[in-house]
C-alpha cells in the first residue's frame, strides 16, 4: 500500500515517504526529507530537508521537524511539541552552518507543548512530560518533567511508571507486559527474555 497524502498537503519532489504512511491536512514535507513506513503526520506538520523519521512514528498536529532532527522508530510527538536547531538565533545573523542535531530514540514519547532544545539526545523509551523544556540529554527509559526538565523517574517500554529510585541498584518488572528492568547507577536497561 502506498502512502496516503491529503490533497491540501504539500510534498516536495524528492521526499521519500514509506508505505502506509498518512500525511494529513496542510502538512509540508520538504524535498530532502525521509519518512519511514506506517507513520502518521497530523495537521499542520512541517518536515525539513534534513529531517529523518523512522517507521511507526506518530507526529501530532502543529509540530515542526526542522533540519537535523532525527526521530527513530516508534516515536510519539504530542501536539505542538517544539524542536529547535540553533542555540542562539538572530534574524540578522546567518547560522545555517551551526545547526545542532537532535535525536529522539526508539519508542520515546514527547508530551504536548514540550520543547526540545537542539543538540539533545533523548534515549530509547524516554518520556518527556507535557510542557517540559529539555535542555540536555535524557537517558533511556527516563521520565523528565518541568522547566527546565528534570529527571523524576523511570518508564517502561509499555509506557508505565517503574517503581525504581533515581539511582542505585534495583530490579523491577513492568506490571503490564512482564518485562524486567535493571537499575545500575543512574541507568536503566531492559532485560530481554525468550517468551
Amino acid at each position: 500500500m502506498t502512502a496516503m497524502v491529503h490533497p491540501s498537503a504539500i510534498v516536495d519532489e524528492g521526499a521519500v515517504i514509506g508505505a502506509e504512511t498518512r500525511i494529513w491536512h496542510f502538512v509540508h514535507v520538504c524535498g530532502g526529507a525521509v519518512i519511514g513506513e506506517r507513520c502518521s503526520l497530523g495537521q499542520n506538520v512541517f518536515v525539513g530537508n534534513r529531517a529523518r523519521i523512522g517507521n511507526g512514528v506518530k507526529v501530532q498536529n502543529n509540530v515542526s521537524l526542522y533540519d537535523d532532527v532525527i526521530l527513530d522508530d516508534d516515536v510519539f510527538c504530542g501536539p505542538s511539541a517544539v524542536f529547535t536547531n540553533v542555540v542562539n538565533p538572530r534574524a540578522h545573523v546567518e547560522r545555517k552552518t551551526e545547526y545542532r542535531p537532535t535525536r529522539v530514540g526508539r519508542g520515546a514519547s514527547l508530551g504536548a507543548n514540550c520543547t526540545i532544545v537542539c543538540g539533545a539526545t533523548l534515549g530509547e523509551y524516554s518520556f518527556v512530560g507535557a510542557g517540559a523544556v529539555v535542555t540536555g540529554d535524557v537517558p533511556d527509559f527516563a521520565l523528565v518533567v518541568g522547566v527546565p526538565a528534570r529527571h523524576i523517574g523511570w518508564m517502561s517500554a509499555y509506557g508505565e511508571r517503574l517503581q525504581l529510585p533515581l539511582t542505585g541498584e534495583a530490579n523491577v518488572q513492568c506490571p503490564n507486559d512482564g518485562s524486567r528492568y535493571r537499575l545500575r547507577g543512574d541507568r536503566v536497561t531492559r532485560e530481554l527474555t525468550d517468551n
